[in-house]
């Protein structure tokens, strides 16, 4: 381990001097060309190249599921309606104000 850390030479004495830390990445220099963005003509070719791997749902699939989320949201609508109703006309018993 004290040879890892740089504290022992390749003989096992103690080394006269710690190896240095790693030095930080210099930065890059002002006429560097640039990595290409999302709206560079090549960005673009990638996304249009990921979009492509999509599996996209039919338009059945679509209807299908898109049913499927209206009824459950017509249900939980109906359902939070109904303790909100039933709540609120106990509390207003309760309190003698009907």
């Amino acid at each position: 381990m004290l040879k890892k850390r740089g504290e022992l030479s390749e003989d096992g004495t103690p080394a006269s001097k710690r190896r240095d830390a790693p030095k930080a990445a210099a930065p890059k220099a002002a006429g560097a060309p640039k990595e290409p963005g999302l709206f560079s003509r090549q960005g673009l070719r990638e996304v249009r190249g990921e979009l492509r791997k999509v599996a996209w749902p039919t338009r059945s699939e679509t209807m299908n599921l898109s049913l499927i989320v209206g009824v459950a949201l017509a249900f939980m609508t109906a359902l939070i309606f109904g303790f909100d109703w039933a709540f609120s006309n106990l509390v207003l018993r309760l309190f003698n104000v009907q």
